[in-house]
C-alpha cells in the first residue's frame, strides 16, 4: 500500500524529510479496525516528531494522528464497529501513524464519523476535539452541565488555533463566559465566531485587559501556546482556587509557587496519554468523539477545517508541514485522498 513517511529527521525543505513509500498492508486482529483512509489532518505534533534530530530509522516511520475513513476489516474481538462503518479518530503516538492507504486503530479510541461532515471535515476534528474535551472536562474538572457553570469564566490562550477553535465552542456549550486570546483582526474575528464572548491580546498583560472587561480573575485558564511565556500572566489572572491546564511542553521548570497563595492548581493535557499507556479508561475517547459527532450533526458544534490539500503524497505532506510549522494557522489543515 502507499504511505508517506521518513527515514531521516530533516528540515521540511529537504525532499527526504518526507518520502513516498510502498509498505505491506496490515491486517486487523483483536480489538483493531483496519481503516481505508480517506483524509488526514496535519497537526503541530507531526511537525515536532518530524523535526531535525540525530537519528536514522531502519524501518520507515509513518506519521499522522488525525484521520477519517471507512472500516475495511475488523479484528475478531471488535464489538463497537462493523465493516463499512465511516469512522474518525486520532490514534496513538505509540503506533504507526495514519498517513497510509490503510491504517490500524484500536476500536476504543475511534468513533463513527459525524454524518453531517465529509471525510475532510471529519479528519480535521478528532485530535483537537479530544484534546479540548479532555482539557476542559477531565483536567480542569469543568462540568458539562451549563447550570453548574453560571457565573464562571475561562481564558483560552490561542483561541483561533486548532484546539482553541473547538475549545471555545465546547466551553460556550458548557455555559462558561469564554474569553479567548488573539492578536490579529482575522484571528479575533474567527475566535468570536467560534464561541468566545470576549477577546484579549496575548501580546499584552492579561489582568489589566480582563479588568477592562469587568473580570477580576478567571476561574479557568486553558493554555494552547507558549506555556513559559504566558506563565506569569496566567498566575496573575487566575482566580483564587482556580485551575490552569496546558498542552504545550516547556524548556525550563515552571515556578508553580506563584499559584500557592491562591490555592490554584495546574495540570497537563496530552491526548495520547490514554492510548499510549493503554489506560483502563481509554474508552472515554470513543465516547467523547461519539458525543461530539452528535453535536456536529445537530449544528451545535462547527467543523474548523480552513484549508484542504488534495492528494496524500510526500510533496503535499511537506507543503502541509511547512504551513503548520509557520505557526500562523487559523483552524485546521487537511490532506485528502490517495
Amino acid at each position: 500500500m502507499k504511505a508517506v513517511g521518513l527515514y531521516k529527521y530533516l528540515p521540511v525543505s529537504d525532499e527526504e524529510s518526507l518520502v513516498d513509500l510502498e509498505v505491506a498492508k496490515p491486517k486487523a486482529a483483536g480489538h483493531d479496525l483496519l481503516v481505508k483512509v480517506k483524509a488526514v489532518s496535519v497537526n503541530p505534533v507531526d511537525v515536532k516528531v518530524r523535526a531535525p534530530k540525530d537519528k536514522v530509522e531502519t524501518e520507515p516511520k509513518i506519521l499522522g494522528w488525525d484521520a477519517a475513513g471507512i472500516v475495511e476489516e475488523v479484528g475478531e474481538e471488535v464489538t463497537l464497529f462493523k465493516t463499512g462503518d465511516e469512522v474518525y479518530y486520532a490514534g496513538s503516538i505509540a503506533r504507526p501513524g495514519c498517513n497510509s492507504e490503510y491504517h490500524l486503530v484500536e476500536e476504543s479510541i475511534a468513533a463513527k464519523k459525524p454524518k453531517s461532515l465529509n471525510f475532510a471535515e471529519a479528519a480535521a476534528m478528532p485530535l483537537t476535539t479530544i484534546t479540548a474535551w479532555e482539557a476542559l472536562f477531565d483536567r480542569l474538572g469543568i462540568s458539562e452541565q451549563p447550570d453548574d457553570n453560571k457565573g464562571r469564566s475561562i481564558l483560552i490562550i490561542n483561541a483561533a488555533g486548532g484546539v482553541g477553535s473547538i475549545a471555545t465552542q465546547l466551553a460556550q456549550f458548557a455555559g462558561l463566559n469564554v474569553i479567548g486570546t488573539a492578536s490579529r483582526p482575522e484571528t479575533e474575528k474567527w475566535t468570536k465566531a467560534h464561541g468566545a464572548d470576549q477577546v484579549i491580546n496575548h501580546h499584552r498583560d492579561f489582568l489589566p485587559q480582563l479588568k477592562e472587561l469587568d473580570v477580576q480573575g478567571v476561574d479557568y485558564v486553558l493554555c494552547l501556546h507558549s506555556t513559559e511565556k504566558h506563565w506569569a500572566n496566567m498566575a496573575e489572572a487566575i482566580a483564587p482556587q482556580g485551575r490552569i491546564a496546558s498542552i504545550v511542553e516547556v524548556d525550563r521548570p515552571l515556578d508553580v509557587q506563584q499559584l500557592m497563595n491562591k490555592s490554584a492548581s495546574f495540570s497537563w493535557e496530552f491526548m495520547f496519554t490514554r492510548p499510549a499507556h493503554q489506560t483502563s479508561d481509554r474508552i472515554k475517547q470513543h465516547e467523547l468523539l461519539g458525543k461530539a459527532a452528535e453535536l456536529f450533526d445537530s449544528g451545535q458544534l462547527k467543523a474548523t477545517l480552513t484549508k484542504t490539500i488534495h492528494g496524500i503524497n510526500a510533496k503535499n505532506m511537506r507543503q502541509a508541514h511547512e504551513i503548520v510549522e509557520k505557526d500562523k494557522m487559523i483552524g485546521k489543515l487537511v490532506v485528502e485522498g490517495f
